[in-house]
């Protein structure tokens, strides 16, 4: 029987941090107003169905985990926690997230919702992480969802707006995450997952992070060229994105021994800051704009 803590460890809370915060800052940002308690609600059931995709995909790729040094302590391979109960605690989880939300909050974010956790849980996760180099980057979309999750629980709808904001952790997912295979790649060959470095190589690799690391930081720019942040998120988020690119830039040319895994470990590190920040800003931009207006 596995403790509180193991399965807390299924939900991803890492993870489900990023998500609760982006969803969040969807909601602030988001025309309108929702009743407090609902607010809580929608985001409570948000992080719920988070969680439950990350159950689900532990409980999916448990056999990968067993042969991967960064997974191989997760609750089900550690023996902590049996497939079975990992499926069952996803699935309710997941059914229950779903129906909350479409209850309490509106079916439109209920639906959004549902469709997020079967991407990630089926399309990702079942389908495209075991028969792709491409998998992150189609696979990121679920990571992407939450702050358009979080817009259409206040609107019952989407808009441009938030589809910026899904489109800035989209384009982000890939250097992000191809920076942590290129650190990681011999997990990624003993699991047998067909990882960008591991199936087109470390230097096809650097050349697309160059290259998503250069759309990425135009894009991080958009919610003040689109007008609905200020000049100083403008003048923020330009020097983000420089920053950015230029460690992107900096893996892109060292490409041998300890120097090559320190630029691409910086690059890691930075991407995680780069996205809180954007979304920082945009959370104090939006808490100033309702005090003053």
């Amino acid at each position: 029987m596995g403790s509180v803590g193991d399965y807390v460890a299924l939900l991803k809370p890492r993870v489900m941090s990023l998500v609760i915060f982006t969803a969040f800052v969807g909601m602030m940002l988001a025309p309108g107003t929702l009743h407090p308690v609902l607010a809580a609600v929608a985001l409570l059931c948000i992080a719920v169905g988070a969680g439950a995709s990350g159950a689900l995909n532990m409980w999916y790729d448990a056999d990968i985990d067993r042969v991967m040094s960064r997974t191989a302590k997760r609750p089900i391979p550690a023996g902590k926690v049996t497939p079975e109960e990992a499926l069952a605690f996803g699935m309710t989880l997941s059914i229950g997230s779903v129906v909350i939300l479409g209850l309490l909050v509106n079916w439109f974010a209920g639906a959004f919702l549902a469709f997020t956790i079967f991407f990630y849980a089926v399309v990702y996760t079942m389908w495209l992480k075991r028969s792709t180099p491409q998998n992150i980057v189609i696979g990121g979309a679920a990571g992407a969802f939450p702050p358009m999750i979080g817009w259409a629980a206040v609107t019952g709808d989407v808009s441009l707006e938030s589809f910026v904001l899904f489109l800035i952790i989209f384009m982000w997912t890939p250097p992000h995450f191809w920076a942590l295979a290129l650190f990681k790649k011999g997990d990624y060959e003993t699991a047998g997952v067909p990882m960008l470095p591991v199936v087109a190589g470390e230097t096809s690799t650097r050349h697309q992070i160059l290259v998503y690391s250069l759309l990425l930081a135009p894009i991080g720019v958009a919610p003040f060229l689109l007008g609905y942040a200020s000049i100083a998120y403008g003048v923020a988020s330009a020097a983000l994105g420089v920053a950015f690119v230029w460690l992107a830039y900096d893996v892109w040319r060292k490409r041998d021994g300890d120097v090559a895994r320190k630029a691409t470990l910086r690059l890691f590190k930075y991407s995680i800051s780069y996205l809180f920040l954007l979304f920082a800003l945009l959370f104090v931009e939006s808490i100033a704009g309702r005090i003053m207006g």
